[in-house]
Order: C-alpha cells, then sequence, then structure tokens
C-alpha cells in the first residue's frame, strides 16, 4: 500500500472531499473502514460536510464509504475523470449528522442505501351500471384511473383522496385496498407498487361536480368496461378488471397482481 492511502482536500467552501487508493482495500475491510473513519472525522473538525465520490462499479468501495459513516446522497452523472465522461456515488457526512454507533445514526446511515420503491395510488370508482372513473390525461394517450404518485412519508390511502380532490375536485373518502399491482420497469420508468383501493359506487351524476385541474385531466367520464379496454393501456385495463373481480368476490384479503395479472 502506498504510504499515503486517503486524501483529504477542500473542493468547496466548507466542503472537503476525502479519496483513497484501492489497494487500501488490500488490508480488509474492517482495517480500511477504520482509515477513512478516522479521516472523515478528523476533517469534519474543520468542515461542515466531507464528502466521497465512489464509482457504481465498485461495490466494496460503497461499501467501505458506507460504514466509515458517509450516507448516500445519489448519483452523480457525466463526471469528468482524467479525461472521461464517468457516473459516481456520492456519499456524504455532515457535522450535525448522528453518529453511525447512535441508533439514530445507523438507521439514518441505513435509509440512506436501502431500497425504495415508488408506490402509487389509484381510486376505484363505479356508477350504478358498474361502469368506472377514468380520467383522460394531458401528459399520455392512454386515460387511466384518478390518482397518483404517493408522496414521501404519505399515507397511500390518504395519498389517493388527496389526488382525487386535487385532480378532479372531489372530496371522497378512500375504502378498502382491493388490488396491489406490481408495475415492472418500462419505457424509462422503474418499477412500482399500484395500491388501488376502493372509491364506492356514485350516481353518474356526480361528474357534474368535477372541477377539472387542466395541467393533467383533460377529460373524466365513467365508461364500460368495453371502452376501458380500447381507452386504457394494456396493463391498465388488466388492473381495472382485477380490481372489479375483488370488488364482485367480496373478500377479505386484497388481491396481488403483477401488471394486472
Amino acid at each position: 500500500m502506498t504510504d499515503q492511502p486517503t486524501t483529504v482536500s477542500t473542493v468547496a467552501d466548507g466542503v472537503a472531499r476525502i479519496e483513497w487508493v484501492p489497494d487500501l482495500h488490500d488490508e480488509g475491510f474492517t482495517a480500511a473502514v477504520d482509515v477513512v473513519r478516522r479521516e472523515v472525522e478528523g476533517a469534519l473538525a474543520a468542515h461542515p460536510r466531507v464528502e466521497a465520490l465512489v464509482s457504481p462499479d465498485d461495490e466494496l468501495g460503497q461499501r467501505v464509504a458506507t460504514w466509515a459513516g458517509l450516507r448516500r446522497e445519489g448519483v452523480m452523472r457525466g463526471v469528468t475523470v482524467a479525461g472521461r465522461t464517468v457516473d459516481r456515488i456520492v456519499y456524504a457526512r455532515l457535522a450535525t449528522d448522528a453518529p453511525a454507533h447512535e441508533p439514530e445514526g445507523f438507521r439514518a446511515l441505513l435509509n440512506s442505501f436501502l431500497p425504495r420503491k415508488r408506490a402509487i395510488s389509484q381510486m376505484l370508482l363505479r356508477d350504478h351500471d358498474d361502469r368506472v372513473l377514468l380520467c383522460q390525461l394531458t401528459y399520455k394517450q392512454d386515460w387511466d384511473l384518478p390518482g397518483g404518485v404517493v408522496e414521501v412519508g404519505e399515507s397511500p390511502q390518504l395519498a389517493v383522496a388527496r389526488e382525487v380532490e386535487e385532480e378532479l375536485g372531489l372530496v371522497i373518502e378512500a375504502g378498502n385496498l382491493l388490488l396491489t399491482d406490481w408495475l415492472p420497469p418500462w419505457s424509462g420508468w422503474d418499477d412500482a407498487l399500484c395500491l388501488v383501493f376502493d372509491g364506492g359506487v356514485h350516481d353518474p351524476a356526480l361528474l357534474e361536480r368535477v372541477v377539472k385541474q387542466t395541467r393533467e385531466i383533460s377529460a373524466a367520464e365513467f365508461c364500460t368496461i368495453e371502452q376501458v379496454e380500447k381507452r386504457c393501456a394494456d396493463f391498465t385495463a388488466r388492473r381495472i378488471r382485477s380490481a372489479l373481480g375483488r370488488v364482485a368476490g367480496g373478500s377479505g384479503a386484497a388481491t396481488y397482481t403483477e401488471s394486472g395479472i
């Protein structure tokens, strides 16, 4: 190993960046973590923030950064290193962060790199003829159930009621969970979980109370299952069929599907 296994440099006001040579890992994982941890703590004495940029291909380097107390913040794309354009994972620790040996700090450390999955909440609203309320969206050609993405820290059941009120101006409490549908990665989107809640049965006159959020909603109509098949993406139509089957079946447990199947 070289005489200087790590370097710490000031890259901006109050920001230090730590780097270590690859052969530091030859000393063993625990030894490498101890070296980097000491350098991080030393740099925090003079800087509010210490960061490290690690290659996505360097799995051991990522582990060393994590267990040295640096929290994963995201991926910096298109960084120029030695004349090459590469991606780098950003790890950092702030002087105000709880230390990793404390329970709160350890949980925050885990939370920074454990997988997170997008959640989408939708509401199944029906009329007395078993037609389903669909929305024509401004940002895609196919129609869909009302709803949207669940915000961080938000209840999915409250999220769908919020989305219905924001998009359609309707105050409707979300009922039981009907369906959990896993959506595989598709067309630039990561995978997601779609949760469909029961919105109950309503008179068609409900449409007269709709106040569309014109930025997202072009139209809202009660549609027959034949119209659902024609207007929706195939996986959306399958999801609606599964949710309707759950309503008709009246079983206690919500159904689980993958892409509507």
